[in-house]
């Protein structure tokens, strides 16, 4: 921090355990990625190569390292996962991860059906050489599933070994824990809640609006992704109580002037 400023919210600094930010990266060319670097290093813990952006990215060796020198973990989205699983090549896949020095891993199954049973084997699996990042929630908005459902596929999930389940939003923020609209299913995260540790879960949250709606209700620690690399200081301001929508936040009304 620039400024000395009182009543202030104990931020975890990296490396973090909770508080994480990941960022969606779909498509950042290398200079870019080292731009963002510049002002997003202190603030960024996970960067996901969005979707299959990976097998079409050039110079991606030189990217993901310039990411990991940076100190940020750097994983490839889901959907790359489950096109090799698809194509029975898992174990393909697994020697991309470790050519590329990848130590984190997604396994996910938002774009095809597998029995869950099936995943946590693939998520024990994978433990073995990363940590495992699992998404819940399908990328099909018409694919509802009930709260119970929910807490039962993440706790199993945590259970096989996954460090940190997702909740599913897609990069636009339409699906899983939220409507078409972009809002939030309430009832649907609050009982996510009362099972599930928030430090266990990364909430997809790429609007505003769902970012605040996660910093009320859960705190300036709350773990967040999907955030787009030219919001990461926007984000990080509003978890501290300096922008408009969190300003009064961490304030002491007895002390506070106006």
């Amino acid at each position: 921090m620039n400024f000395n400023l009182t009543q202030m919210p104990d931020r975890t600094s990296k490396p973090r355990t909770n508080g994480l930010t990941m960022v969606m990266d779909k498509g950042l060319g290398l200079t870019d990625a080292k731009n963002f670097l510049e002002i997003a290093t202190p603030h960024v813990d996970l960067v996901k190569l969005g979707f299959g952006t990976s097998h079409v990215t050039p110079n991606l060796r030189k990217k993901i390292e310039t990411y990991k020198a940076a100190g940020i973990h750097v994983y490839f989205g889901g959907t790359l996962f489950e096109a090799f699983l698809i194509r029975n090549q898992i174990d393909d896949y697994l020697a991309i991860c470790k050519d590329y020095e990848i130590d984190y891993i997604e396994v996910s199954d938002g774009s095809i059906t597998i029995p869950h049973t099936e995943k946590c084997g693939y998520i024990e699996k994978m433990t073995k050489y990363a940590t495992v990042l699992s998404e819940v929630g399908s990328k099909d908005a018409t694919h509802i599933i009930p709260p119970y459902k929910w807490i039962e596929l993440m706790r199993a999930e945590l259970e096989a070994g996954s460090s940190y389940v997702i909740a599913e939003a897609r990069e636009a923020g339409n699906v899983g824990i939220y409507r078409g609209t972009g809002e939030v299913r309430e009832g649907l995260v609050q009982e996510i809640l009362t099972q599930i540790p928030s430090e266990k879960i990364i909430w997809e949250a790429p609007q505003k609006a769902q970012q605040l709606y996660f910093l009320e209700l859960i705190g300036c620690n709350v773990n967040l992704g999907n955030i787009a690399p030219t919001e990461i200081l926007a984000l990080e301001a509003m978890r501290v109580g300096l922008r408009g929508d969190t300003f009064r936040l961490y304030l002491d009304k007895e002390k506070a002037i106006y």
